[in-house]
Formats: structure tokens, sequence, C-alpha cells
């Protein structure tokens, strides 16, 4: 990384901002189970801090930051946060591209969404920064069964304890990309202390 990014607890955001990122509030997903969401986030100053921070040697921070309308308005506008989880499914990402062998590319909309995201209805480890869904792999878009089942055994194996959805059309299912995710995992950097007691 050629600049730390600073880390926010989200408790000390403006009003606006916690209506859109609801830190440490509780998130229901669809069998009704309570998730606290992220406090802690990177702050991004801008879209060239996006570009140039390296989150693993072939992921930069930008792919997981790609949102579309779809987005709340006032999680596109710099500074940007993302919470801290983002370093462990760039990780778990880095490890399966090896055994793909090939690069991956991820989804607009496909990396961290805000709890006010529109696809954000209910509790998605896209809201805490740990799932992310590539829609293509090398030159083949993940468009049919088989080469979703294929890179699914595959990413499976590569990562334990990866979710990876399976093909079909109903609900936790996917028919046109690849979704992994590494559940609700809440993230706290061990340099936080070092970088408030600096201050």
């Amino acid at each position: 990384m050629p600049k730390e990014l600073e880390i926010v607890d989200g408790l000390g955001f403006s009003e606006d901002l916690r209506r859109v990122y609801c830190p440490d509030e509780e998130m229901r997903d669809r069998d009704g189970l309570a998730h606290r969401l992220p406090r802690y986030f990177y702050k991004v100053p801008d879209w060239d801090a996006a570009l140039n921070v390296r989150l693993t040697p072939h992921f930069d921070l930008w792919e997981f930051m790609i949102c579309d309308y779809k987005e709340h308005p006032l999680a596109t506008q710099y500074p940007r946060y993302i919470p801290c989880a983002v370093s462990l499914i760039a990780a778990a990402l880095e490890v399966v591209r090896a055994e793909f062998n090939s690069y991956v590319h991820i989804a607009a909309n496909g990396g961290y969404r805000s709890p006010c995201h529109q696809l954000s209805t209910y509790a998605s480890p896209h809201c805490w920064a740990t799932a992310a869904n590539i829609y293509r792999i090398a030159d083949e878009y993940l468009e049919d069964q088989e080469k979703i089942e294929k890179y699914k055994r595959v990413a499976e194996r590569a990562v334990y304890g990866l979710w990876v959805r399976p093909y079909g059309l109903t609900v936790n299912f996917t028919s046109d990309q690849l979704h992994l995710d590494l559940g609700y995992s809440l993230f706290l950097p061990s340099n936080i202390g070092a970088q408030h007691d600096g201050k």
C-alpha cells in the first residue's frame, strides 16, 4: 500500500452518514436472525486512493467499491467508507484466483454495498464487505450452470469455510455470477489503537 488508509469509528459519523452506514446496528437476514453491522471503516479520501490501494497482489480497493444508481448517493460521495473486513474477502479471492490460474472480475454492486443500497433488503454479507460477485473469469462469462458449478467447486476447495452459492433461479441461488462470501465477519485491525493513540 503506498499510503495507509485512516481507520474510523462509524459511531463518530455525522447523523446523515450514520443513517446510511448504520454502524454497530442490527440488521436481520432472510431467516430473521439479527447480525451486528460493521463499526470500523477504512476512510477512502478520493478515487485516486481507491485506485492506488492494493489490498492483495491482484486486487485493488476500487474493485470492491463499484456501484451504480442502486447505491445511496451519500455512500458514493468522497470521502467514502468501506468496512475493514474488505481485507478478508480480498485475501480469500487471492487464494481463489490462484486456483483459477486466471484473472477474475468483480461485478458492479458485487463488492461492498451499504445497508441503504437498494439490493440490501436483508442482511447480506455484502454489507459487511465480506462478499464478492464474480461475473467473469479470464474470458469466460459465468452465465450457465456448467461454468458456475465448475468454478464453485474450485473456490470451495481453495478456501475452507468460503460459501459459494449454487446454480439456480430462486433465492440463495445464482444463474449469472459466482457469489462467494465469508459470512458476517466483524474485523478490527490490530493497528487501530496505534492510529487513535497518535491523535
